[in-house]
């Protein structure tokens, strides 16, 4: 199994502990003299064995992007390096529209507001970290669909 096909697995586990969940809680409490529509126990069953297959999926996603190297660096170095610049960009985007939006004044006696920084300037920064991330993402789902995932 390829590693992108073990986390679409992964997703899929996640959806259905999901739906396990709300099943779970749609069969917490009958009334009196009523039968839930489904076996609580059989559920948590269900749960259990879903969930442990889960944590040796990831066990197996984790060690295998930690023994998956390019250039380097390491499928888990490039993880975490997307991930922070992915916040990164977030947080700089909200600042550059907040020191970008005009406000208007409706009498010259109003008081000015300027902006704290260049927000051209920076916007072309955050530019070219976004163009970096969607390079570094491309190549991390390559290598997600060369890589075979390593069981342990």
């Amino acid at each position: 199994m390829k590693l992108a096909e073990a986390l679409a697995l992964r997703a899929e586990m996640k959806t259905k502990i999901n739906n396990i969940h709300g099943r779970l809680l749609q069969n917490a409490k009958v009334q009196d003299g009523e039968k839930p529509a489904e076996n609580p126990y059989s559920l948590i069953e269900e749960l259990n064995s879903v969930s442990d297959e889960m944590e040796k999926l990831i066990k197996n996603i984790n060690y295998t992007n930690c023994m998956t190297v390019e250039n380097g660096v390491s499928l888990t170095d490039m993880i975490a390096k997307k991930d922070v610049l992915q916040k990164k960009i977030s947080v700089m985007r909200n600042f550059l529209s907040n020191a970008g939006a005009v406000l208007n004044r409706y009498s010259n006696t109003e008081i000015k507001i300027y902006s704290t920084v260049d927000v051209v300037e920076l916007q072309k920064k955050v530019d070219a970290m976004s163009k970096h991330l969607r390079e570094l993402d491309m190549n991390i789902q390559r290598i997600n669909w060369t890589v075979d995932l390593i069981e342990k």
